[in-house]
């Protein structure tokens, strides 16, 4: 595989946003990060500087949501960059209730930042690699994308179907060309996203949970299921699980 030295990162402020960073940086990566929260930027630059001086970083606020903020900042850091190699697609959030219990707003701001806003960072990035004729867009989805699930789960796993369906579309769209896209699925990875969860099923800490996402980003399979142990196989599972099996899990 081609060794992706400028990766743009969204989200990246903290949970596996961050985490990714931080493996990218040990990696030897250059890295352009955005996210709302310019102090966790600022510290996470400075992590990065520790672990390799050398590595230019760049970091900008960036609320997703904000649709012409994103094609303007993704501009900038192409600019900065000379190229962008790698775009990761990870900013979202994770609130919401069952529907029809009087939390519509709370599933609406789900549903706008985990498919409309990473819309509109797809079409920033591949904007910015069909210009250059190359580059590797990945998107974060979840394992929770493959069925639906109950709770505050409902939108987010929804979400997270139509943004592995949009990626497979994408990369239909440019099958055979230097641009690669890549869908991942991570399993229950702790993070800011799932904090409050007391437990999960397989569930690992955040900085196991960013190693497999990394390694697996890196050979750039067009899906991939995170950590590979077990989720590789529990997705088979999945497909055919009862309604009663899917409860339990949410």
């Amino acid at each position: 595989m081609p060794f992706r030295r400028n990766i743009l990162i969204t989200g990246a402020s903290s949970g596996l946003g961050r985490g990714m960073a931080l493996e990218f940086a040990k990696s030897g990566h250059n890295l352009a990060l955005c996210a709302r929260r310019e102090e966790h930027l600022l510290s996470l630059k400075q992590e990065c500087h520790a672990i390799d001086r050398t590595l230019k970083i760049s970091i900008h606020t960036l609320d997703v949501n904000d649709h012409d903020a994103v094609f303007d900042t993704f501009k900038t850091f192409a600019k900065e960059f000379s190229t962008l190699d790698r775009i990761i697609i990870n900013a979202g959030m994770g609130k919401g209730a069952s529907i029809g219990t009087g939390h519509f707003e709370a599933n609406k701001a789900t549903a706008s930042t985990n498919f409309l806003a990473a819309l509109a960072q797809c079409e920033a990035a591949m904007e910015i690699f069909r210009k250059q004729n190359h580059g590797h867009l990945v998107t974060i989805s979840s394992i929770s994308g493959l069925r639906g699930f109950r709770r505050a789960l409902t939108v987010y796993a929804a979400t997270k179907a139509a943004l592995s369906s949009l990626s497979e579309g994408i990369r239909i769209d440019v099958l055979n060309t230097p641009i690669k896209v890549t869908t991942v699925h991570p399993g229950f990875i702790r993070s800011a996203i799932n904090e409050k969860v007391k437990s999960a099923p397989f569930m690992v800490d955040t900085e196991t949970g960013c190693r497999a996402l990394v390694k697996a980003i890196q050979r750039e399979p067009a899906n991939s299921y995170v950590p590979a142990w077990p989720w590789a196989v529990v997705r088979h599972i999945l497909k055919v699980a009862p309604l009663s099996w899917l409860a339990r899990m949410s």
